[in-house]
């Protein structure tokens, strides 16, 4: 599994915005893509919010292949 560690600026980032800030998603729409199809778990819970704010310290899996560790 690829793990990627993020450094949040401000108190916190956007899901979407994440998911295109790492390359996981080219495009809003492909973001939108992922999140909908339930590939996002974050803490050990699927998140099914686009727009959820992310804040440091929470981990999240895409896929079962990505595991990004938040700053």
């Amino acid at each position: 599994m690829e793990e990627i560690s993020f450094t949040i600026e401000g108190p916190y980032i956007e899901l979407l915005a994440l998911l295109k800030a790492t390359s996981i998603a080219q495009t809003g729409g492909h973001a939108k893509f992922i999140v909908e199809d339930g590939d996002v778990v974050r803490n050990g819970e699927v998140e099914e919010r686009k727009r959820a704010k992310l804040i440091p310290g929470d981990i999240l899996e895409i896929g079962g292949e990505i595991r990004i560790f938040l700053k």
